[in-house]
């Protein structure tokens, strides 16, 4: 039986999960601590405190982060005019936009979609968020080349529309918090008969680790909801929006997700495709641990317009 703490500390994170979808939706409009802390039904002071200790972020340093990582996806991603994705993210003006810009990447936005990995352009020397140094151009070349043959050689791709998928989450900040979270959906789940061979799993990821570092990236630990379930405290439940997708279907180790990710993200822009705003998932078909090589047989899927 869970105890007291246990019951506030699931209050409370069901609380914050609510401020997220609302930050994710209004990114574009004034944040301020009162309207957001409503969304909680927290007085100001008290949200402020919850939420610091839930993130290891105050909520403007996470707003505010949110904003500049999202307008460098969709620099990355799209082919839109900067003073469109100032004012998609809440900034006035384009002058605004870069200073804040460049005082989080270091560079300007112009600057950085020209260093643009995911492109044939001459790429300097560049230090990532998560710590990461982009290759030479003749160093990017042979990447690009063997992301190509990984693909090729791992990967059947196709363009599918999913449907819409009822699921039940636990958040996770962190990659390396997302095991846990698995695992306490597990718990939660199989007394209810939500556990068998047809079980999905899936992995929802609101941020990218190409400009998010690996600590701050918030996913969702998903399982699709076949039959209806009561869910409450820690355990949300949400509908993963259906749409037209890029899907990749691997058999690869853990190890080599993030390969797989990159080389999929590189055949979108190969093949003229555009990410659409909707977030990037994986949905698991087994449990790697039973494989005999330790393989998970996994589709990841790119949302696109």
């Amino acid at each position: 039986m869970a105890t007291d703490k246990e019951i506030q500390q699931a209050d409370y994170i069901n609380r914050i999960n609510r401020v997220f979808e609302f930050i994710d939706q209004n990114l574009d409009t004034t944040l301020s601590l009162t309207i957001v802390s409503e969304i909680a039904s927290f007085s100001p002071f008290h949200f402020h405190r919850i939420f610091k200790m839930l993130t290891n972020e105050t909520l403007h340093q996470y707003i505010s982060r949110r904003r500049i990582e999202k307008a460098a996806l969709d620099l990355l991603h799209k082919n839109v005019k900067t003073t469109v994705i100032a004012h998609q993210y809440g900034f006035s003006d384009n002058t605004s936009f870069s200073r804040a810009f460049k005082k989080y990447f270091g560079m300007s936005p112009m600057e950085f979609k020209k260093q643009n990995p995911n492109k044939h352009s001459k790429i300097r020397q560049l230090e990532s968020k998560n710590g990461q140094e982009y290759p030479s151009s003749k160093k990017y070349i042979c990447i690009i080349e063997n992301l190509k043959n990984w693909i090729t050689m791992k990967a059947v791709i196709t363009i599918k529309t999913i449907p819409d998928m009822e699921v039940a989450y636990i958040s996770s900040i962190g990659a390396q918090n997302l095991s846990l979270a698995y695992q306490k959906l597990i718990r939660w789940a199989t007394p209810k008969g939500l556990i068998n061979e047809q079980t999905k799993m899936l992995t929802v990821y609101f941020d990218s680790f190409k400009v998010t570092a690996s600590h701050k990236v918030r996913m969702h630990a998903s399982i699709l909801l076949t039959t209806p379930a009561e869910t409450s405290g820690e355990i949300g439940k949400t509908t993963v929006e259906a749409g037209k997708c890029i899907v990749g279907h691997f058999e690869i180790t853990p190890e080599e997700f993030e390969k797989s990710w990159t080389g999929l993200f590189l055949w979108m822009n190969e093949n003229g495709y555009k990410k659409s705003d909707r977030n990037p998932f994986e949905i698991y078909h087994n449990d790697f641990t039973k494989h005999p090589e330790n393989k998970c047989i996994v589709d990841f899927c790119i949302p696109i317009m």
